[in-house]
């Protein structure tokens, strides 16, 4: 069986200095490593996605990933077309803008692998709703098909998409990152909703520290329409919870690993759900794959860089409570 996970969202270049810490307001910290690797959440998770797409043994579902996106005309943007070229991933909806650069991050990571991010959206502040009805209008097999959004492209557009992915039958996740502010009106239309603590405060008001508090939040966005609801909590792993479902809800431990850089986990985390949602995993285990995933990711450096191949996923054992 065939299944497909569109993800629309952005692409950049991501600049990275790692030092012993992050500079206070107005601190010039001197660093170490310099990386300069493609990222963007949306590339990001479209990378994870397409490494971790490889049939699984025993597995009779084949998925296929698609980007939908902007990148300038520019070296970035060549670069990053070249990428997507080499990681298998379907490119025919990403469009280069003639008006505005790529996206670029500059990026601060400390020697407990925390970072801290300042992004230039450029030609991702353009994604429109046109480029993506394009780009769903091409999708044969809607129930086949896992769209995975984040918001760092205008939210009218990813309003746009959540509500056309819904109508026309397709699963949509919503990665709310970077915490905004959207209408709540959407969140009916979402498969699932994958907050991290600072993410799901923003969207309910419920600072979220325990598994106590991930439950309290998870209420909340059900309350608000959401379906299924996946939590992230960093180290501690992922809270679960499904309205109406005879699974319940559950803290899914993580990989005790030493952290080096976590600029991409939760993408890595994000692209793994769809892939494994694709495959028709229930969410438990589709979470505990994405889990696994991410826990390896945090021990390399970069994004991209740091995403793993599904053989490194496959080969750890499931150790989840």
């Amino acid at each position: 069986m065939a299944a497909t996970v569109f993800v629309i969202g952005s692409s950049n270049t991501d600049m990275v200095i790692k030092a012993s810490k992050l500079p206070a307001p107005g601190e010039t910290v001197i660093g170490g490593t310099f990386l300069m690797n493609p990222g963007g959440k949306g590339a990001n998770q479209a990378v994870a996605a397409a490494r971790l797409a490889m049939t699984s043994p025993g597995s009779d579902v084949s998925v296929t990933v698609t980007f939908v996106a902007n990148v300038g005309n520019d070296m970035f943007g060549r670069q990053a077309l070249q990428q997507f070229e080499r990681e298998g991933i379907r490119s025919e909806f990403i469009s280069t803008d003639a008006d505005e650069p790529s996206g670029v991050a500059l990026i601060g990571v400390d020697s407990r692998g925390e970072n801290s991010i300042m992004v230039a959206s450029g030609a991702n502040a353009r994604l429109n709703q046109h480029q993506v009805a394009n780009a769903l209008a091409s999708i044969s097999e809607p129930a086949s098909t896992v769209i995975l959004l984040q918001l760092e492209t205008p939210l009218p557009t990813v309003e746009y998409a959540i509500r056309q992915g819904y109508e026309r039958g397709m699963r949509v996740v919503l990665n709310p990152a970077p915490a905004q502010v959207f209408d709540p009106a959407v969140l009916a239309c979402l498969f699932a909703i994958t907050p991290n603590e600072t993410e799901a405060e923003r969207l309910t008001n419920i600072r979220v520290t325990d598994e106590t508090t991930a439950r309290q939040a998870a209420q909340h966005l059900h309350a608000m329409g959401v379906l299924n609801v996946v939590i992230t909590l960093g180290a501690r792993g992922a809270y679960v919870s499904s309205a109406g479902s005879d699974t319940p809800p559950a803290l899914l431990s993580a990989l005790s690993v030493t952290a080096v850089d976590t600029t991409a986990a939760g993408d890595c985390f994000n692209g793994a759900l769809a892939v494994a949602l694709a495959e028709r995993k229930a969410l438990t285990d589709a979470v505990a794959f994405a889990c696994k995933a991410a826990s390896i990711s945090v021990t390399r450096l970069g994004a991209q860089a740091s995403l793993p191949y599904r053989h490194e996923v496959d080969a750890i054992p499931s150790v989840f409570a």
